[in-house]
């Protein structure tokens, strides 16, 4: 069964773009000869790092969108894992967490909306607040 996934890896900033882009072709060919589909791949560029990841302070960061089954995204990872120039990776199975979204959007949608009552209402019960602490004062100025 095929899922969608988000395969994000960061190269290490001292590789030139020509073995870049073959480094990514492989790891495309990887999805393709595995029988899965690659949506898109963005090169996201050199970017500084939250802390040093194997005496690294930046590098370049990729993003795949594939489609794939379970054990093809487990040789992928694994080939992420073997590959020199990849300093870490992350894989995010994606159709769970739209599945999850979209639920919480139907949630949402049954809701009765506050804003959505007439206006009407809401002024009647913001005229009679005023009108009720008016009284005791009055009161309290003729005693």
């Amino acid at each position: 069964m095929e899922r969608f996934y988000e395969v994000m890896f960061i190269v290490r900033p001292d590789v030139e773009d020509a073995d870049l882009d073959k480094l990514i072709a492989g790891f495309e060919h990887t999805v393709t000869s595995g029988g899965g589909k690659v949506r898109s791949t963005e090169k996201w560029g050199r970017r500084k790092l939250a802390y040093t990841v194997r005496k690294f302070n930046d590098g370049n960061y990729i993003l795949m969108t594939i489609d794939a089954d379970g054990q093809l995204v487990h040789e992928l990872e694994r080939r992420l894992r073997v590959s020199e120039p990849v300093i870490k990776f992350i894989t995010v199975r994606m159709d769970e967490e739209q599945k999850r979204i979209d639920k919480i959007k139907a949630i949402r949608a049954t809701r009765k909306k506050v804003s959505a009552q007439p206006a009407a209402v809401s002024e009647e019960a913001t005229s009679a607040v005023p009108a009720a602490s008016a009284e005791p004062v009055a009161e309290a100025a003729s005693a």
